[in-house]
């Protein structure tokens, strides 16, 4: 498989001014797959500087051209689906199965579905004043500065990308330095498709370098942002400079109420697809199991025998279930919190460990099942692994109560059969997300996002347009008596 390892900026591929480079390991067995260029704070200028020089033309592009770029970059995409889901599987460790009929097709259903928005996105005419015309335009923002994390690397760049260039921005991305390398093949296939040079720039490197300089850069009008709370808060603090436009999608801690009317074994197939879908490394992931104790027995027998029976093995066999998580000190920090499950007084119910024989020299971590309660550790933290509490409720108001117990406010669920019950529910639930007996369904048209310390702004949809966009009121006087009290 051959892999392009350099950075895209102004249409070509280079590597770091400082000629820097940075190992890129294979999570399944701790091998190194290859290295890339890190790069630092002068190849963000210069990526920043071929987005504005690209910018003005790029604007002035009709917008069903610039979808119809989008749209054949979703094309390539599914010509050259295979490889891109082998590529993510081995620099991710998502299963083989699951990046090729999830992350590859949602890629490109991204791409295709603001490519179809580029030119259905439109402005509108407000009911003014006789004689006047007021209307409203939406206008791009100029340069975006985009970052990606390692968990989604793939559909993530879609993500962030698509609205950006439907809208007419030009990119500054910069994926994890541990899984640049699906961003780095789209990249290539951009350039492919036709792509001006200078609307898409790729700068792979570390947060503190490269992430900083983006988010601090005063020709970067707009950062877009996916990662965790605390990183959250400091480019929120670099953008300051010139007041930028800020979209976080940050951490959290997703409730996941079993109410006792619930279809058992739908809660428990459904509870285990939001937990332990791409090792539970998931910003909505439905990390806190809230179940009612009159079914309480039964649920927690169903799903700690399903979470045992996950298979675990190679990302590239089409039958392993679950691979390890992304890096070793993500495993370590994720045993970790099964360490202070039990020194909170918990009980660990299956797992809590890494795996024994071929599968201990990669970063697995078993499915994981804790009993805590509310306010401990493992109830408030986010643990961003295979790793899941359950704690009890007796109450409607209870378990309300335990639901909104985070400072976070992502993603939520809910399993019930009272359809009064749910709406209320879905109503009071402080999340961006609620799913009623469902977990993780997506859409492109559906707005992605939280509140609370989860993060502001939103993907997807129109709301994302919005997002990358100014927007701008107009005036026209056509026919309108102006006398002010000084004309003469």
């Amino acid at each position: 498989m051959r892999l392009q390892t350099e950075l895209l900026i102004d249409g070509e591929w280079r590597p770091s001014r400082g000629g820097s480079r940075i190992e890129v390991t294979n999570p399944y067995d701790s091998s190194v797959i290859c290295d890339i260029a890190e790069a630092r704070g002068q190849d963000v200028d210069d990526a920043v500087a071929a987005a504005a020089q690209a910018f003005p033309k790029w604007r002035a592009l009709p917008a069903m051209a610039r979808g119809g770029l989008l749209l054949k970059l979703a094309a390539m995409i599914e010509e050259h689906a295979d490889e891109l889901a082998a590529l993510e599987s081995l620099d991710t460790g998502h299963p083989i199965r699951d990046a090729r009929h999830l992350d590859v097709p949602r890629t490109a259903a991204v791409f295709r579905y603001f490519g179809g928005m580029a030119d259905k996105f439109e402005g509108r005419v407000i009911p003014a004043y006789p004689g006047f015309l007021s209307y409203v335009d939406n206008e791009p923002i100029g340069v975006v500065g985009q970052i990606v994390p390692w968990n989604f690397p793939l559909m993530f760049t879609s993500w962030k990308m698509a609205p950006a260039l439907a809208a007419g921005n030009c990119v500054v991305l910069k994926p994890s330095e541990l899984t640049p390398l699906s961003t780095l093949r789209i990249g290539e296939l951009m350039m492919e498709a036709g792509f001006p040079r200078g609307v898409v720039n790729i700068v792979p490197g570390f947060g503190q370098e490269a992430g900083q300089r983006i988010a601090e850069h005063p020709g970067v009008g707009k950062v877009a942002f996916t990662g965790s709370t605390a990183t959250g808060r400091r480019i929120v603090e670099a953008s300051s400079g010139n007041l930028k436009k800020i979209q976080l999608e940050l951490g959290g801690k997703g409730p996941n109420i079993i109410f006792k009317d619930a279809n058992l074994q739908d809660a428990v197939n459904g509870s285990a697809w939001a937990i332990f879908h791409n090792q539970g490394q998931a910003c909505i992931a439905g990390s806190r199991i809230i179940v009612h104790e009159d079914i309480a027995d039964a649920f927690i027998a169903r799903f700690t025998e399903l979470a045992a029976s996950i298979r675990l093995g190679d990302p590239s066999d089409p039958d392993t279930e679950m691979g390890p998580v992304t890096s070793r000190p993500h495993q370590e920090r994720v045993l970790q919190y099964c360490a202070y499950a039990v020194e909170d007084g918990g009980e660990i119910l299956t797992g809590g460990r890494a795996p024994d024989g071929d599968l201990a020299k990669g970063f697995f971590v078993e499915p994981t099942v804790v009993r805590a309660a509310p306010d401990d550790r493992v109830c408030q933290d986010e643990v961003f692994g295979p790793f899941v509490s359950v704690t009890t409720f007796r109450t409607d108001e209870e378990a309300l109560e335990i639901a909104n117990n985070t400072i976070y406010g992502l993603g939520s669920g809910l399993w019930t059969e009272d359809l009064r019950r749910a709406h209320r529910f879905a109503r009071e639930i402080h999340a961006g997300m609620v799913w009623i007996n469902c977990y993780k369904v997506v859409h492109p048209g559906s707005p992605f996002g939280g509140v609370g310390e989860s993060g502001y702004g939103r993907e997807m949809g129109f709301d994302v347009m919005r997002e990358y966009t100014h927007t701008k009121s107009v005036w026209v006087n056509y026919g309108a008596d102006i006398e002010p009290y000084y004309v003469r």
